[in-house]
């Protein structure tokens, strides 16, 4: 499973970095407007540092809009992946920008059908959101299950699960159990994947008894 960090604030993806765990990073508006810089500043910043795709949203609601602004946003890097909405006209843009050779993220997906779409598009990442379902009483995970064994029943369509809307350790729990190609989830999740109480005291433990023998490694 790729970990793909959701962030628009550089510090956040040059500690995470660090720890090798990062394969790619994905913003939206809202994260960008949040972080308080400029749009293709802050791409071109995310993409000198990551290797892997890096996710940057259109804001244009047809598809040659869309597909302007795609292609704007590719020149910014060329581990840029455009992310378009789920919508006709996303799904329309998307099948101009995947012909040109663009790799393409849709985002704000709620459905199985809509997923299907978004492959049968040439969708390179399909996101569909976990915690928005969650927010309305519909358990995100069944989603994620439902894509799963859609796009195995068809191994031509190449589209990469990329589970989205990232709230808590068990939503990462449950898409690696599920068999989701990516997590896209924030800077807290991930360290919050690697705490266990027993951990913790473990480590106290073995820390207490080896400062009693007054010996040093070095």
């Amino acid at each position: 499973m790729k970990f793909f960090l959701d962030t628009a604030i550089i510090s956040e993806v040059e500690e995470m970095l660090g720890t090798g765990l990062v394969d790619g990073v994905t913003t939206n508006p809202s994260l960008i407007a949040k972080s308080g810089n400029d749009m293709s500043d802050t791409i071109a910043a995310i993409c000198s540092l990551v290797d892997g795709p890096v996710s940057a949203e259109v804001t244009a609601t047809n598809w040659q809009g869309m597909v302007t602004e795609g292609e704007h946003l590719r020149k910014i890097a060329d581990n840029v992946c455009v992310k378009v909405p789920l919508t006709l006209e996303g799904l329309r843009a998307t099948h101009h920008l995947t012909q040109a050779g663009h790799p393409v993220n849709v985002t704000l997906c709620f459905s199985a059908n809509q997923a299907l779409l978004a492959a049968k598009a040439g969708a390179t990442f399909i996101s569909p959101f976990i915690g928005r379902l969650d927010d309305i009483g519909v358990d995100g995970m069944d989603l994620i299950a439902d894509i799963r064994a859609i796009y195995d029943n068809y191994p031509e369509l190449e589209t990469e699960i990329l589970a989205a809307s990232i709230r808590s350790v068990g939503h990462m729990r449950e898409s690696a159990l599920i068999g989701a190609d990516v997590a896209t989830l924030p800077a807290k999740v991930m360290k919050d994947m690697a705490l266990h109480p027993l951990t913790s005291s473990g480590l106290e433990a073995f820390l207490s008894d080896w400062e009693k023998t007054g010996q040093s490694i070095l």
